[in-house]
């Protein structure tokens, strides 16, 4: 009996220990892609089923498709639990796409030493006319004043982050009313958290995280490998050893390996420019410089072939993505480029020069190896008689008068079963 009041008494005394509070933080570092989108949505997702006070979304980034940027920010303003985007750590940014996320978050917060801005939006696939560009420009500008208006957030400042790509720094966005909360680390954030009363489409919610416990939720397998794959480089990488792979497959037909892994890295890689401002007259120089290697395998042009394939190849590599871009994460750095052009260039050539080998060597089995061979003349004659070459009796004509039996002879030349011989 003592053991049971002893029991009720601790629990109405300390209701806090017997319920922790959890608080939900994902990690998205890296350019605003199908991929984070999908995981943010699955953050919020889990914070709702898990019954979360929040989630906090940890952002850095240089932006994005826009696409993306509407599909989570659509998922944070219908979120049915308080959604805290947090740029963080020291150093970090949210440009462009951040911008719209930053602003769409229930509670909109920065570390020291971060930044936002610079929203203006890029085309990633050709230039635009001043007409399209316009058009674009203020659905953009109009989208990120809906969000702003929606959280009370400085309207004007966020139409010029879209117009005019101002950017500002933490202690700056705190101060025009663009964020709600300058946090040192986590720890301090949700000590800044507790106690607000926030809107949801599911109700008010009054934040209790003081002593709340922080779950992190990383990416998954699949996500983390879709989120290497959606980089430039990785992209450029797979789809030269896609082309590799079915340029051997057809060279050494039945292989079957090579075509099976080329296949696979042609999939993924046009999996991965499907997100990148691909340009389509690059690609096509690659795919020209493949067919010309080949070339070069089945028809003897010296290196001709092989030299015309290495430019294209490299020239194709730097036009693959459009350069107008000022986005970081939609390049190919020559640091990839320029070894992997040497690394083909070089077997090729190396597969040329053992051909033109291949073609000066004697022959050493066969009937051509018989050129050039000694033999013994098996009788005397003046015309033809019979030799032995390589362990073998031959018919034989000779070209330099007579032959005596036993004598060592050379064959020059042949002619069906024939052989021409002279003297040694």
């Amino acid at each position: 009996m003592r053991s049971w009041f002893l029991h009720i008494s601790l629990f109405l005394l300390f209701p806090v220990a017997s319920f922790s509070q959890k608080v939900l933080v994902i990690d998205v570092d890296g350019s605003i892609n199908p991929v984070s989108s999908d995981y943010i949505k699955r953050g919020i997702g889990k914070a709702e089923k898990e019954h979360a006070q929040c989630l906090v979304i940890k952002l850095n980034t240089p932006g994005g498709l826009l696409q993306s940027t509407r599909v989570i920010v659509s998922a944070i303003l219908d979120a049915p639990i308080p959604v805290v985007v947090y740029v963080s750590p020291v150093g970090s940014h949210a440009g462009s796409a951040g911008v719209f996320i930053t602003m769409a978050g229930h509670i909109a917060a920065m570390a020291p030493g971060t930044n936002i801005g610079a929203a203006h939006p890029v085309s990633m696939q050709e230039n635009l006319d001043p007409v399209m560009n316009e058009k674009v420009t203020n659905d953009a500008a109009a989208f990120i004043r809906t969000i702003a208006q929606h959280r009370n957030r400085d309207t004007i400042w966020a139409d010029k982050a879209v117009r005019k790509s101002l950017s500002i720094t933490s202690s700056e966005a705190l101060e025009k009313n663009v964020i709600d909360i300058v946090a040192r680390n986590m720890d301090d954030l949700l000590q800044k958290l507790d106690g607000r009363v926030l809107t949801t489409p599911a109700g008010s919610k009054t934040l209790q995280t003081r002593n709340a416990v922080i779950e992190t939720e990383e990416m998954s397998w699949i996500e983390k490998l879709l989120n290497v794959l959606v980089d430039p480089n990785v992209a450029y990488v797979l789809m030269l050893l896609g082309f590799y792979g079915l340029l051997f497959e057809i060279y050494s037909p039945g292989a079957i390996f090579p075509g099976v892994i080329g296949g696979i890295c042609i999939i993924l890689a046009f999996y991965a420019m499907h997100t990148l401002p691909v340009n389509y007259a690059g690609l096509a120089l690659i795919i020209f410089a493949i067919i010309l290697f080949l070339l070069e395998i089945k028809v003897v042009s010296y290196g001709i072939l092989a030299i015309g394939g290495t430019i294209s190849l490299l020239l194709g590599s730097f036009m693959l993505l459009r350069n107008e871009s000022p986005l970081e994460f939609a390049r190919i750095s020559k640091a990839v480029i320029i070894p992997a052009v040497v690394v083909t260039a070089g077997f090729f050539f190396f597969l040329i020069t053992m051909g033109i080998r291949a073609q000066k060597t004697m022959p050493v089995m066969g009937i051509e190896a018989l050129v050039g061979s000694m033999g013994i003349a098996q009788e005397s004659f003046s015309e033809s008689g019979m030799v032995t070459v390589m362990g073998e009796i031959w018919q034989a004509e000779s070209i330099a008068g007579s032959i005596v039996k036993g004598q060592k002879i050379k064959v020059t030349g042949r002619r069906k079963f024939t052989l021409f011989i002279e003297p040694v």
